[in-house]
């Protein structure tokens, strides 16, 4: 009986702050939402704005002073150019307890815009080649940035509801896989307060617009750039027998890498190995000395990688020689190290962690379980310094709903990432995006006090 009663009264103090913390919860729902609706209309114009001027990487310089600005005005110590480059970097001070990074990028992509919106971009410059290029923001880092600061905003508002710090970056040259490798080689985690989670969060061109998507372990692959110099002995193309031809073997080769995929790696874990570009010769009847050829070669994990790209340079040497090819001239095969970008790896436990705040202020329905992508995130390099900082990329839907519906029904794809005809649905889109920051950075930090 005793046992029973001390049971009881033990259950009865372990219950009883449940109610005011769900109390407290709900009244932080609905400010925030509250600060995120007052808000929309600055950030519309905000992303407005953005959308019509973008610019290439490392070429950012209007985009990241207003950036810069922005985050000033709401409060943060902010600092601009860092990196060498236009990275910017503001921190919110607020007592103690842990650091949460939250992250964003700044660049945009050498596309012709089609989307016919009223705001889009009609900006043409001359890239770092010196080449006239349009530009557009094709990956939605426009949505990136007007989310970061709607969150920065919102969390410097309601500094009486948590304790830590707060860093906001602003990440340049993501498309180039450069932004983040040389903002951490800078010491972003030495100058600034080192993070004890790092959050970025990405539009996706699939997922309803309303709805976050997460997903455990690798959700983006390891990103290569190789290029291979295919080279032979040219002549007229009557006379094929005095040359090596390298377009023949160049051809030999697209096929033969293939098989490094279906027939040497293992089928679980998955390879991508893609060439997009393939030129040599000039003219019908001349066989070209060379012949030149462009990849890029995607994986997860970093065993795999290595011996993918050491099996392109076997393959490459071995079809030489069986072209009857001298040592001289066996293929050059180059692996750029600075456009290398590794695979974005979500902590488990972090990741699980958002599901369960998201769930709370989205409705389980609306945080959808996605898959892994062989597309490339340089916000990946944030976590796998030495530091070993627990990292999630968040998805968020930017489609319009009975579009997406429509696709899913049909199967007719909708508009990718980095086409010219990708158009994020602004309200929902940002609204949600700016509430997924800051849902993540108050559970991260911890909500402090009662309504």
């Amino acid at each position: 009986m005793k046992t029973r009663i001390l049971l009881a009264a033990v259950l009865a103090v372990l219950s009883v702050p449940q109610l005011p913390l769900a109390a407290a919860e709900s009244h932080l729902h609905v400010a925030v939402a509250a600060s995120v609706e007052r808000e929309f209309s600055s950030l519309l114009a905000l992303y407005t704005d953005l959308h019509r001027h973008p610019e290439l990487s490392l070429m950012e310089e209007r985009t990241a002073g207003v950036i810069a600005k922005e985050l000033r005005a709401a409060g943060l110590e902010v600092t601009e150019g860092f990196g060498g480059g236009f990275g910017v970097v503001g921190v919110l001070r607020n007592g103690p307890g842990p650091t949460v990074l939250l992250r964003a990028d700044l660049d945009g992509l050498p596309v012709l815009e089609e989307t016919g919106l009223p705001y889009a971009s009609t900006r043409r410059t001359k890239n770092l080649s010196g080449q006239e290029v349009p530009v557009m923001h094709a990956c939605g880092h426009d949505v990136h940035m007007t989310c970061l600061v709607g969150a920065a905003r919102t969390l410097a508002a309601l500094k009486d509801r948590w304790s830590g710090t707060l860093v906001f970056v602003g990440q340049p040259a993501e498309e180039t896989g450069v932004g983040a490798r040389v903002m951490l080689a800078a010491g972003l985690y030495r100058r600034f307060p080192k993070p004890d989670f790092a959050i970025a969060l990405h539009d996706s061109a699939t997922l309803p617009a309303g709805t976050v998507g997460l997903i455990e372990g690798f959700s983006m692959a390891n990103v290569d750039s190789v290029d291979i110099t295919v080279r032979g002995v040219g002549g007229h193309g009557a006379y094929p027998h005095t040359t090596k031809d390298p377009v023949v073997l160049a051809a030999r080769i697209v096929l033969t890498l293939q098989t490094i995929v279906s027939r040497e790696n293992r089928p679980v874990d998955p390879v991508v190995i893609t060439v997009g570009s393939i030129h040599g010769g000039t003219k019908h009847n001349i066989i070209p000395d060379e012949v030149k050829l462009q990849l890029t070669v995607r994986s997860y994990a970093d065993d795999v990688r290595a011996r993918t790209l050491e099996a392109i340079r076997r393959v490459c040497r071995g079809e030489a020689i069986a072209a009857g090819l001298p040592e001289e001239r066996m293929p050059v095969i180059t692996v750029s190290e600075t456009e290398y970008t590794p695979a974005t790896y979500n902590d488990p436990a972090l990741t699980r962690r958002l599901r369960g705040t998201f769930e709370r202020w989205f409705g389980a329905p609306n945080v959808k379980a996605i898959d892994p992508e062989m597309g490339g995130e340089d916000f990946g390099r944030f976590g796998r310094t030495t530091e070993k900082v627990p990292i999630s990329l968040i998805r968020i839907g930017a489609v319009a709903p009975a579009l997406a519906a429509e696709s899913a029904r049909t199967g007719a794809p909708l508009p990718s990432l980095h086409s010219s005809k990708f158009a994020p649905l602004p309200e929902p889109t940002l609204k949600t995006g700016v509430t997924a920051l800051i849902a993540a950075a108050l559970d991260l930090l911890g909500v402090q006090g009662s309504p």
